[in-house]
């Protein structure tokens, strides 16, 4: 593929992981650190906002506390990520400082994004970072955070701050060239994946390529950010972070990695929210035309379409709508608890309100908490 691929855009989402920034003995890659800074310092002075989300507590903890290996249980994670997570902010805010900018640290936990007051808190403040001309330095707050060290935390919460902020681009800098068709340490190697322009039409010879030692991601957790992202409408790249001058050439939209088009049409923020910030508790099948009224018509969701319903969820919390062929149709926030739910299945709203009474005329997902992601 030759040729560019996009134009510049004004806001960027940049993350970088922990595979990427680790030494071979386990420490942080200092080089590499002065070599990204001086490159967002760049597009800075040249007007394109940069949001850094950079992985590398953990590993820069691992090296000041003389750890081989990233520990496997919760609360020694936790105290190398204390150990780290000032290290790390501490050599990007001296790199920053040498091209005359500031950068502010913004520790983020998923209930930052799931609880809606936090989430619009949290765009305000990075809106006025931006605004005030400093770079903000992402991480997920791993020293109190428990379900958030995970596999896929800083891509998926580097998609969520890319769609929180409407960027243009997000881009994932790893230590491969981007997505391959087919497993990379192959002899012959697999060719590398231009353009992917459905997600979901992958499988596993390009989802299996497995994280580090000293990160918690892998391909598939890129893959899900980048569906994030081009469902935001901004474009997304995986790329690798010690290519030259790897972040000002993908912002210029030159071909280099795995690039995902983004949608034509960005949904508004509160069904962003809705289909990405809040994890599905729960999951109900619906039967073919359920799915072509959520689909092709923007209908609520009713009982009398519901074929199934799993998972321990509540009145208000989010789900995901599958059709009979269990591909995922839509996420919403439904309107009953699982135990309710189990009784109304398949019945019609005038039968549910003569039997049960007019409490029950409701959807069971209204339109207006309700996306589409098929």
């Amino acid at each position: 593929m030759t040729g560019r691929r996009y134009e510049r855009p004004g806001r960027v989402v940049v993350k970088v992981g922990s595979s990427s920034l680790a030494t071979p003995e386990g420490g942080l890659d200092g080089g590499l650190v002065a070599e990204l800074v001086a490159q967002v310092a760049r597009l800075g002075k040249d007007g394109v906002q940069v949001v850094l989300v950079s992985s590398g507590a953990v590993a820069a903890g691992l090296g000041a506390l003389g750890l081989p290996t990233r520990p496997g249980d919760l609360p020694s994670l936790q105290a190398v990520a204390s150990v780290g997570q000032g290290r790390l902010v501490h050599g990007y805010q001296a790199r920053f400082a040498d091209h005359g900018l500031a950068s502010g640290q913004v520790l983020l936990t998923a209930a930052d994004v799931v609880d809606r007051i936090r989430y619009l808190n949290a765009r305000n403040t990075f809106e006025r970072l931006l605004g005030l001309g400093a770079v903000p330095l992402v991480n997920e707050n791993d020293t109190v955070a428990t379900e958030e060290l995970r596999v896929g935390d800083n891509d998926r919460l580097a998609a969520l701050v890319a769609s929180m902020l409407g960027a243009g681009l997000l881009l994932l800098l790893s230590d491969v060239d981007g997505l391959y068709d087919g497993a990379p340490g192959n002899d012959p190697a697999p060719p590398l994946v231009e353009r992917v322009d459905d997600v979901a039409a992958l499988d596993d010879r390009h989802v299996g390529q497995a994280g580090s030692h000293v990160g918690s991601g892998g391909m598939v957790t890129k893959l899900e950010a980048a569906r994030i992202a081009t469902f935001s409408a901004a474009h997304a790249v995986i790329a690798n972070a010690r290519a030259p001058q790897v972040v000002r050439r993908v912002v210029d939209g030159e071909a280099l990695g795995t690039w995902f088009p983004p949608s034509r049409r960005r949904p508004d923020s509160r069904k962003l929210w809705i289909a990405f910030a809040r994890q599905p508790r729960g999951c109900l099948v619906v039967d073919a035309g359920a799915v072509r009224a959520l689909t092709s018509r923007g209908s609520s969701l009713l009982a009398a379409g519901v074929l199934d319903a799993t998972g321990d969820f509540a009145r208000g919390d989010a789900v995901e709508v599958v059709g009979p062929d269990r591909r995922v149709v839509a996420r919403g926030l439904v309107g009953y608890d699982r135990t309710e739910l189990g009784r109304l299945l398949g019945r019609s709203t005038r039968e549910l309100v003569a039997e049960l009474g007019p409490s029950y005329d409701r959807e069971v997902i209204h339109r207006d908490s309700l996306v589409v992601v098929a």
